[in-house]
């Protein structure tokens, strides 16, 4: 078993996008146990961190006119990028980011209906710096992060957004639309493998009549509210009939109902399948996969517990993760540094361990695209593929190129932060391996001090502690071990 600072680092990469400076300090006198509490127990902690967004001391923002994340694709990720790496609730970003892939929306095909700026205000405005007050995706995910998965599908199924990337908008009962129903069952709920075609249709027809509307003729009016509508003498009101329980009774059947309460349907449907002891374990593997590990296979008993504590809780996320956080399985050493960093984890935890003076969020959107992951603009309903795939040969010289631009920017930061280690190359090493968390074997720490040796006799100046540290810091973001959280 790790020691509790390790464990506590591990915590932090996993339910959060790394080990900042200023968690070293929150963090350093809690017990393991204390550590999770405080990640779960976040609404507790004051969200204030979009009020620090233009202030000194913190990552700057770029922007082509007055900061506009609201209507602004580029600084509605920067803003989002700036909450990953300032909040003082990690595990909600880091929840939010989960279900943004779970429920994966592009924010292209959004603006090809309704237009740029509103796009943005349907994936990700704030809706207290809204002029109508309009919600967007990315709030409604940060708002249900660690909340039950059978409210959320409520949600998610009258988002204007999901509306919009589903076709719901379209959805009558002249022209039932599958999409919406199909991605239900085989994407946010039970699975592949665990439904039919005429499950297909009969989820269609559910949902006839769940709409959009907006209260302008002009859709691209950046005033323009948008929100879900019902419209009963839309909705296909005959009984439809599943190859799955409906309800507890064991029913398949969702009776005929009149069109006034015709909403029912969806209610029921997707009451059921978020009940589903199929979808308890598609969301536990899920959630494994994302905390602990890819690339070690999970004990099926493993997944069927937290599927349990899923189910007996009534779908919430928060006590899944409590169990998963405090099993064996989690703090296992072996686990440490198993599972893939995707993109965005890999420039925030870079950004929070090494620096951000003098730097903007505005300079990772072109290396998050070259890497392949564009924040917003997941590349279809499936979401991003995982793991290695992230690893092409363009993807990783592009994460090399980020690592040697950031070090580069933060280098006096850098030799501030190592002053104390410049007694010898290798302490200097060992403060920067120490500080950026890396799984740093044997030969490449040795490798890191031969570079740190080279070049002259060591006098641990200040010019060498700034060329140095800035070498060994790129020379570490772009190892093999820094790829992995």
């Amino acid at each position: 078993m790790a020691d509790s600072a390790n464990l506590i680092a591990h915590l932090l990469r996993r339910a959060g996008f790394g080990v900042g400076s200023d968690e070293m300090v929150v963090f350093a006198d809690l017990s393991y146990a204390q550590a999770v509490d405080r990640l779960l127990n976040y609404d507790a902690i004051p969200d204030s961190v979009d009020s620090k967004i233009g202030q000194p001391g913190f990552l700057g923002t770029t922007s082509r006119g007055a900061f506009s994340p609201n209507t602004v694709p580029d600084d509605a990720r920067q803003r989002w990028l700036f909450r990953m790496v300032h909040s003082q609730r990690p595990l909600q970003e880091k929840m939010t980011l989960f279900w943004h892939n779970y429920f994966a929306t592009g924010y292209s095909k959004v603006a090809g209906v309704v237009g740029p700026a509103n796009a943005t205000r349907l994936m990700a405005a704030k809706a207290s710096d809204d002029p109508v007050k309009q919600r967007g995706q990315i709030e409604l995910f940060r708002d249900y992060a660690l909340g039950n998965l059978r409210d959320l599908l409520i949600q998610v199924t009258i988002d204007p957004a999901m509306l919009i990337w589903l076709d719901g908008d379209t959805n009558t009962k002249a022209q039932p639309q599958e999409n919406f129903g199909r991605e239900l069952m085989e994407l946010f709920s039970r699975g592949v493998g665990y439904y039919t075609e005429s499950d297909v249709y009969a989820a269609a027809r559910v949902f006839t009549g769940v709409n959009l509307t907006y209260n302008s003729n002009d859709v691209k009016n950046p005033n323009t509210s948008f929100t879900w509508i019902y419209r009963p003498n839309q909705h296909e009101t005959s009984a439809k009939t599943f190859s799955f329980p409906i309800y507890a009774g064991g029913g398949k059947t969702i009776p005929a109902r009149s069109a006034s309460v015709g909403t029912q349907d969806g209610v029921d449907l997707i009451t059921a399948l978020a009940n589903h002891p199929e979808t308890a374990r598609r969301v536990a593997a899920k959630l494994y996969h994302f905390f602990v590990s890819e690339t070690i296979a999970p004990d099926p008993a493993f997944i069927d517990q937290l599927g349990l504590v899923y189910l007996q809780n009534g779908t919430a996320i928060k006590p899944v993760l409590q169990a998963l956080f405090m099993s064996p399985q989690f703090q296992d050493e072996s686990t440490f540094f198993t599972r893939y960093a995707w993109p965005v984890e890999y420039v925030v935890r870079a950004i929070k361990e090494v620096g951000w003076t003098g730097f903007s969020a505005g300079s990772t959107l072109s290396p998050l695209i070259s890497m392949g992951q564009e924040l917003l603009e997941p590349p279809n309903v499936a979401g991003w593929v995982l793991g290695q795939s992230w690893f092409s040969t363009g993807a990783m010289l592009a994460r090399m190129n980020f690592g040697s631009a950031l070090a580069g920017n933060q280098q006096f930061r850098i030799a501030t932060a190592a002053a104390g280690a410049r007694s010898s190359p290798q302490a200097l090493v060992d403060f920067l391996t120490s500080r950026l968390t890396a799984d740093v074997d044997p030969g490449v720490y040795a490798d890191l001090v031969s570079y740190a040796s080279a070049g002259g006799v060591w006098t641990g100046s200040d010019t060498q502690l700034r060329t140095k540290g800035a070498g060994i810091v790129h020379l570490i973001l772009g190892s093999a071990g820094y790829q992995f959280v």
